[in-house]
């Protein structure tokens, strides 16, 4: 746990008591703070009482004693409107705060020299990913790190600060809204496309949110393949702020094959000031002293100035071209803190993949199974069907805005798509002549998809990559790629040894 301080003695209101919500209790708790909780959820209020923590109707509460509101990311603080309890926290001029900057601020209140590093991702789609991927790598590399935030652990539910350590933290958009002084060491924003709109106002304010990781800190890694992406790189190149473009085209916005190159280095190679600097080309990863070049990747490598600096051919975990941006991200972060470049790439070639996305779960004789179950919107489902020349599409659930309208361009890599879930009818009159089949449920859909599969005789995928929400049959989308996994191995699949 990472205790809180600057609130001792003083009475906090928290809101939501999910993994974050309790969290954050018990870590100002542990800093001298006097938490008082509520939750809609009675059984998390029993929990929390089983715990010793004040319990209090915060409809009934005096707001005027409170220091700060702990708001959960569950909780609207705009849109479609703000919860009732920020509300009485503004009437009251009591700040609102979450988790992340909870912790940002107990980061900051450690003296310089026992002060950890921080990477911070975010991003519509891939931070999960390329979370866990730069946790790995700094783990290969030697580092004490920790990861966690809005993947796996709450982030002030990870062991307390240690000299020489690196928190490794993916951050939602709803997190960076309730932050003002986070200041990661290195930030990066994957990629942007439209999610979580009625939350956020719209696109402007989604943008607005997620732009937040770079407002205090030192480095920023921007994915640039979006035109949004590349405003927010413009701004900061403007704004004079440290950092590179991350793309998987030499031209970002145009639909080619990557050239990947970056511009002149902004000091030189010999600068030993940057630890990122060495005195070879390949060892350099550009612009660090400015947003004036470009580190790019592309399926089965990563180029600075047309000199590959790592091949990822060997990389079974890392196939296609997000990924390929997803290494460049990690690779270009490792080096800002100072790994080498033979570690950083060999952490990325060791790289075992993320559960759940792009995860090879097993072997049917020359068909493989791969469970993609965290593409939840049509932009995450694009990375992983652009990443076969064919496949055997599950896809569905609970449909997002737009459905998979969007993917239209790849249904010719389609060999036959199995639907499951709400969104199966939609889906079906959208794919067209395009052949298709309403599975239903995850079991019909494994079984069919690999019956056809086989059928063919050929090297095969069977792919479960949504484009949906889970909630019309799963609690989450961990809990249907599970599903997947099992109705996989029912049929007498091989496991693979990895992911």
């Amino acid at each position: 746990m990472i205790p809180v301080s600057g609130f001792e003695g003083r009475l906090i209101a928290v809101f939501g008591l999910g993994r974050s919500g309790l969290t954050a209790a018990r870590a100002l708790k542990a800093g001298g703070a006097l938490p008082v909780l509520w939750d809609d959820s009675v059984s998390s209020r029993m929990q929390a009482e089983a715990e010793g923590f004040v319990v209090e109707d915060l409809t009934r509460a005096d707001w005027s004693d409170f220091a700060a509101l702990v708001l959960s990311p569950g909780a609207p603080l705009t849109h479609p409107k703000p919860h009732w309890t920020v509300g009485k926290a503004k009437a009251a001029g009591v700040e609102v705060v979450g988790d992340i900057e909870l912790f940002a601020r107990a980061i900051a209140a450690l003296p310089g020299a026992e002060r950890p590093k921080v990477v911070a991702i975010t991003g519509t789609n891939g931070k999960s990913t390329t979370t866990a991927l730069i946790g790995w790598v700094l783990k290969q590399a030697g580092r004490t790190v920790h990861v966690g935030g809005n993947i796996g652990i709450g982030v002030l539910a990870l062991p307390a600060p240690t000299p020489g350590a690196v928190y490794v933290i993916e951050v939602s958009s709803y997190q960076l809204d309730l932050t003002t002084s986070f200041a990661p060491d290195v930030a990066i924003l994957t990629n942007i496309s439209p999610d979580h709109l009625d939350r956020h106002g719209g696109m402007e304010g989604y943008v607005a949110a997620k732009a937040r990781i770079f407002t205090h800190a030192d480095l920023s890694l921007v994915g640039v393949d979006e035109e949004r992406g590349r405003r927010l790189a413009d701004g900061l190149a403007a704004a004079q702020r440290s950092g590179t473009r991350i793309s998987t085209s030499a031209h970002p916005g145009e639909s080619r094959d990557p050239v990947l190159s970056s511009e002149k280095p902004a000091v030189e190679d010999n600068d030993r000031s940057n630890p990122a600097q060495t005195d070879h080309p390949k060892n350099w990863v550009p612009a660090f002293a400015g947003m004036s070049g470009e580190m790019e990747g592309a399926p089965g490598r990563l180029s600075i100035g047309g000199e590959t600096v790592a091949d990822l051919t060997k990389a079974r975990s890392l196939a296609g071209r997000h990924n390929a941006q997803n290494a460049a991200f990690a690779w270009a972060a490792a080096r800002a803190l100072g790994v080498s470049h033979e570690a950083a790439t060999q952490g990325l070639l060791s790289f075992p993949g993320l559960a759940h996305r792009m995860e090879e779960v097993a072997r049917l004789g020359r068909v493989r199974f791969v469970n993609d179950s965290k593409a939840t919107n049509a932009d995450a489902a694009r990375q992983a069907l652009s990443s076969y020349e064919r496949s055997f599409w599950i896809a569905g659930g609970r449909a997002k805005a737009g459905g998979i309208d969007d993917l239209e361009d790849l249904f010719p890599r389609v060999v036959e798509a199995f639907l499951i879930g709400e969104a199966a009818g939609p889906f079906a009159a959208r794919l067209g002549e395009t052949p298709h089949r309403i599975s239903g449920d995850m079991a019909s859909a494994v079984k069919a998809a690999a019956e056809a599969a086989a059928a063919t005789g050929r090297e095969e995928v069977v792919l479960l990559s949504p484009a949906a929400a889970s909630f019309d049959q799963y609690p989450d989308f961990e809990a249907r790629g599970e599903a997947f996994r099992a109705a996989v191995l029912n049929l007498g699949a091989t496991p693979s040894g990895h992911g």
